[in-house]
């Protein structure tokens, strides 16, 4: 729609967690950097909690490309699975047959495969995404399976995504035992207001941007403080921005467009539509007022 009329290869601002526009912010790298650690260590159970789209499944993407053939990988995108659903998923992923076997054979065959995958230098990595989501017992289930272990170490680790949610549900009675086994707690933070220019840049980069800067600075700063640098909402705010500036014909994203695109924008937060409408109203009370002097001038010279 806008790609030929800015230059750009795809489009910048786009939903989809792709790994190719990941933005390596403090947050998500020192994030990333502890799992790795803790999966490079063999501990047990890690936790990363954030708000909703802060880019958890972008970073559980961007781990499992910077896993190397050492590890064997196995990735729930919809945790709400039932205990025996969940063993199977594993069993399936770590190549144990699951046709016709009662649940005691299965949870062996899986025990078995582990030890072989231990023996051949292989370890396991179940990573969970929207694991808020995941049922109580199905929870429990996956404690159990992480008991699994040598002499020397475990067998299984877990890595558990999740909104705050994920907090309040490990703060179960029932589920202290899971509680206990989390090494490494990290909360995924959202993109500073100073890195938001750099954000933008870095996505529109990738996207095949080569030009002067697309956006204003006073446009970012709308778009920073309407957002709170929550990416997903950058992603949307900004796509809707060029949208406006496109439909006027403009090159590049002023302060009016990046209002518009917040005001349309109902998911943003309520200080960031405040900013927008105060803009907007400036805007609109400038352009009011520059015709008025205008007018005034005209009838003063006739």
């Amino acid at each position: 729609m806008y790609r030929q009329h800015f230059g750009l290869r795809e489009q910048p601002f786009s939903l989809t967690p792709d790994t190719e526009f990941y933005f390596n912010h403090k947050s998500h790298r020192e994030v990333l950097g502890t799992i790795l650690l803790a999966l490079r260590h063999a501990e047990g159970f890690v936790k990363v909690v954030g708000e909703v789209g802060t880019g958890k499944t972008l970073l559980s993407r961007k781990l499992l490309d910077a896993l190397d053939a050492q590890y064997l990988t196995a990735y729930i995108p919809n945790p709400y699975l039932s205990p025996d659903e969940l063993k199977w998923f594993l069993a399936e992923e770590i190549g144990v047959e699951t046709e016709d076997k009662p649940a005691h054979k299965l949870l062996a065959d899986i025990n078995q495969r582990l030890i072989e995958l231990a023996l051949a230098k292989r370890q396991v990595v179940l990573i969970v995404d929207e694991a808020q989501a995941m049922p109580r017992e199905t929870l429990e289930a996956l404690r159990l399976l992480t008991n699994l272990e040598t002499r020397k170490r475990k067998l299984l680790q877990v890595v558990l995504l999740g909104q705050p949610e994920l907090d309040e549900m490990l703060e179960r009675a029932d589920l202290r035992q899971l509680k206990q086994r989390i090494v490494f707690a990290e909360y995924l933070q959202a993109i500073p207001s100073a890195n938001v220019a750099a954000y933008v840049d870095s996505r529109l980069a990738v996207a095949g941007y080569t030009g002067a800067p697309l956006f204003t600075r006073a446009a970012v700063r709308l778009l920073a403080k309407a957002s709170g640098g929550v990416p997903r909402l950058l992603n949307v705010v900004s796509h809707k921005a060029l949208m406006a500036a496109y439909g006027e014909g403009a090159r590049q994203v002023g302060r009016a467009h990046m209002a518009r695109a917040v005001l349309d924008t109902s998911e943003s937060r309520p200080a960031g539509r405040r900013a927008a409408r105060r803009v907007w109203l400036w805007l609109t009370v400038g352009a009011g007022a520059a015709l008025l002097l205008t007018g005034v001038v005209y009838w003063g010279l006739q």
